[in-house]
């Protein structure tokens, strides 16, 4: 089985189903934490419709789908906050394919996305009880920093230096080239 990874609309079916299992799975995550009960469904309507993912459109963004095997199975967005940095947001892989390398492909795909957008380096926050991302973040050369925003959700803070690409190498990315794929 391989991965691949392309650009998105936003708006698209595959990216509103991959979005609905991410919000879910973090925010049943947090209810449990702090609650101890899942999303109540009409909340958790209300969140995805809050968060339209229009702010990951070009110009200024671009959403990534990862497919493994050619099935949807993860995205990764990435928006400019401002000239030279950009933000890493919505990192998720289908819990079905976890372990297999996916998250990784989504950062760096999206390392490679913002560079085309002009980013210089690349920020995003994350929470406390997503261990797994933090641990990803920092096996990716990310280092926790000051906040940089006021999320309400939001307990840690990150950001990497974007080395620019050599000339002539080509981006791990789909963006600008129409997909990245990888074996697994």
């Amino acid at each position: 089985m391989s991965w691949t990874i392309a650009p998105e609309p936003y708006d698209s079916p595959v990216a509103a189903a991959l979005w609905r299992a991410y919000y879910t799975e973090v925010s049943d995550r947090w209810y449990l934490r702090y609650e101890g009960r899942r999303t109540d469904p009409a909340g958790l309507e209300r969140e995805i419709a809050a968060e339209t993912g229009a702010d990951l459109a070009p110009p200024r963004g671009v959403l990534l789908v990862a497919r493994y095997g050619g099935e949807p199975a993860g995205t990764a967005g990435v928006r400019l906050r401002a000239p030279a940095t950009a933000e890493l947001k919505r990192v998720f892989v289908a819990e079905g394919v976890r372990g297999r390398g996916g998250a990784a492909l989504l950062v760096g795909a999206a390392e490679d996305a913002a560079r085309t957008l002009g980013a210089a380096e690349m920020v995003l926050d994350t929470r406390s009880d997503l261990v797994e991302a933090r641990a990803l973040y920092a096996r990716l050369g990310y280092t926790e920093t000051e906040a940089y925003d006021s999320s309400p959700y939001a307990e840690h803070w990150f950001r990497k230096p974007l080395t620019p690409r050599a000339p002539g190498t080509a981006p791990r990315a789909g963006v600008p080239a129409p997909s990245r794929t990888a074996r697994r």
